[in-house]
C-alpha cells in the first residue's frame, strides 16, 4: 500500500508543539505538510477566500464557543481535502492527523492494512457515540469509489459557507456531518476506530498504541496521561 500522511500548522504552532511532530515522526510514508505561513494560501487559494469572508464573525467568549469558531478549525479541513482532491489517484490510502502528535512506535503499511484500511470503507474514523467525533486521526480508502466526491462536498461546506447553516461549525461537527450524508444517502460503509465513548478516544484505541495525541491542555507538557498510563 502506498500511504500519503497529512498535517497542517503555522510557524507559531510549529515553536510551540508542532516541532515535536517533525522530530518524532517515524512512519515509513511520504508526510505533506501545509504551512500557512509558507505556501498554504497560494496551493489553496478558496482558504484564503474562506478566511477573509469570515474571520470577523462574533463567536463570543464561553468554554463551549469555539463549537462556532469555523475559521480557527477550517486550516485541515482544506488540507485534508486539497490532498485527496489532488493526490487521491497516487495512492492507496490518505492519513490526515493533528500536528499535536507524537509518535513513538513504528508502523508500516501492512499495520494500516490490517487496523485502519477495509476495502468496502470509503474511511475510517474515531467515533464516539452521539458525541461528535474525535477527528485529530482521519484516513480516506483512495480506491474507494466516493472519496473523491466526498472531499469535494466537503470543501464545499467551506467554500459556499454552507457551514454556518449548521447547529457547530467546528471541523470534527462538519466531519461527520458530511460522513453521515455519504452513508445515508449512498449507503457508503465507514470503518469506526473508537469505542463510542466520549474523552480521549484515540488514546483508547489502536492507535494509541503506536502514537500520542497531546490535545488540548496535553500540549503544554507534550504527553497526554491517558497515553502514559497505557505505556
Amino acid at each position: 500500500m502506498k500511504i500519503l500522511v497529512v498535517t497542517s500548522y503555522n510557524n507559531t504552532l510549529y515553536n510551540e508543539y508542532a516541532h515535536r511532530f517533525r522530530s518524532t515522526y517515524n512512519w515509513p510514508f511520504e508526510l505533506l505538510v501545509y504551512n500557512e505561513d509558507s505556501d498554504f494560501y497560494t496551493k489553496v487559494p478558496q482558504l484564503k477566500k474562506f478566511v477573509e469572508r469570515n474571520k470577523n464573525k462574533v463567536i463570543g467568549d464561553k468554554l463551549k464557543d469555539f463549537w462556532k469558531d469555523g475559521v480557527r478549525f477550517c486550516y485541515k479541513v482544506y488540507a485534508y481535502t486539497d490532498a485527496i482532491i489532488k493526490n487521491s489517484k497516487n495512492y492507496d490510502g490518505i492519513i490526515g492527523i493533528d500536528a499535536d502528535s507524537v509518535f513513538y512506535n513504528r508502523i508500516d503499511a501492512e499495520w494500516i492494512r490490517q487496523h485502519i484500511h477495509r476495502d468496502d470503507c470509503m474511511m475510517s474514523y474515531l467515533g464516539r457515540g452521539s458525541h461528535y467525533s474525535e477527528c485529530g486521526f482521519l484516513y480516506w480508502n483512495c480506491k474507494h469509489s466516493h472519496t473523491f466526491k466526498f472531499a469535494q462536498e466537503m470543501q464545499d461546506m467551506y467554500n459556499k459557507d454552507l457551514i454556518y447553516n449548521e447547529r457547530q461549525q467546528h471541523d470534527s461537527f462538519i466531519w461527520d456531518i458530511v460522513r453521515k450524508r455519504f452513508e445515508a444517502n449512498y449507503g457508503i460503509k465507514n470503518h469506526n476506530l473508537g469505542d463510542g465513548k466520549t474523552g480521549h478516544v484515540q488514546a483508547r484505541s489502536i492507535l494509541g498504541s503506536v502514537y500520542d495525541h497531546t490535545k488540548g491542555r496535553r500540549k503544554v507538557s507534550g504527553k497526554s496521561p491517558e497515553f502514559e498510563r497505557r505505556r
